[in-house]
């Protein structure tokens, strides 16, 4: 059976995230100077100390979520001796967590990674005016479901299927309105819950466009190497190794549904059956036992989960 390394997406940021690692792994110090060099801003101390509205600026939390996944990263690596390709077979990252699954793989440095993250935080985060947008997630409704509901709200706005997370958990984005329709769709449609989610901005719709065009230009100039494992791509569910492709995914992510659920399943399919996921959080660990219960699913975002997951190297 294989193992997959998985990095967790905006949403599983906590002011303190990394700061128990930094003090416990000089490593992992080096990895949050680095950032903190690359973006020429104390992103650390908003990390470590908060204050909280801080840390969820779309533009800090993005890098700052990468930042505290590499940090586990290279403390696997220089403590347990071997490169992450030697420890697993697949990578796959959640939005952002793609670009932290990339740089842990070698396709993308740490410093271009973190610049990246920031401009893309920013690029979204400026798309569409604060208040015009807004994300829900429906409880108790799949992937298809979702899709109709979603195109009946739309009506004159936008309002699509963001990420389809697992069975019976999908957010939709778009118009404020339209979200709301949509909530009010899936009720009718006997959801068990549907919440506006506490963002600043509709990801991963239509709108975000703008920011789509943008990581265009950036990305371009970006240097991607071949990674060093495969790497599940958010669009399309499948492993992308050419950095052309890996180039021209990641401006479609931007606008394009997160297919988390099928993601999974195709690593299922693959014989991957230890998800290992590195960084801030346990959503995706949570995620995992619902798509698939035969998954053996662990977090690894503190000194003592890694200290237990080096021991069973």
């Amino acid at each position: 059976m294989k193992r997959a390394f998985v990095f967790p997406g905006q949403g599983s940021q906590a002011v303190g995230m990394g700061k128990d690692l930094a003090e416990a792994h000089v490593h992992a110090r080096e990895v949050f100077e680095e950032v903190d060099d690359a973006l020429s801003q104390s992103l650390t101390r908003i990390m470590f100390e908060g204050p909280e509205d801080k840390l969820t600026l779309t533009e800090n939390a993005q890098p700052a979520l990468m930042a505290v996944s590499l940090a586990v990263v290279r403390v696997i690596e220089r403590e347990g001796g071997r490169f992450l390709a030697e420890l697993a077979d697949f990578v796959a990252g959640h939005s952002l967590g793609e670009y932290s699954a990339l740089a842990a793989v070698q396709a993308l440095s740490l410093t271009d990674t973190a610049r990246l993250l920031k401009i893309r935080g920013q690029a979204m985060q400026k798309a569409v005016p604060v208040g015009e947008g807004a994300m829900a997630v429906l409880l108790g409704i799949d992937i298809n479901d979702a899709d109709e509901i979603a195109a009946q709200a739309a009506e004159d706005g936008v309002c699509s299927a963001a990420n389809d997370n697992a069975p019976g958990q999908v957010v939709v984005s778009g118009d404020l309105l339209a979200v709301e329709r949509a909530m009010a769709l899936a009720k009718d449609q006997g959801a068990k819950r549907a919440m506006l989610l506490p963002v600043s901005a509709p990801f991963h719709c239509a709108l975000m466009e703008p920011a789509a065009r943008e990581m265009e230009h950036v990305l371009a100039d970006a240097n991607i190497a071949k990674p060093t494992l495969p790497v599940i791509s958010n669009v399309t569910a499948r492993a992308v190794v050419e950095p052309e492709e890996i180039r021209r995914r990641l401006v479609e992510q931007v606008t394009g549904t997160v297919r988390w659920r099928e993601s999974m399943l195709h690593l299922g399919a693959q014989d991957v059956d230890e998800l290992v996921e590195l960084g801030a959080g346990k959503v995706l660990g949570g995620l995992a036992k619902r798509i698939d219960r035969s998954f053996n699913a662990q977090s690894l975002g503190t000194p003592d989960t890694v200290e237990v997951f080096l021991k069973s190297l």
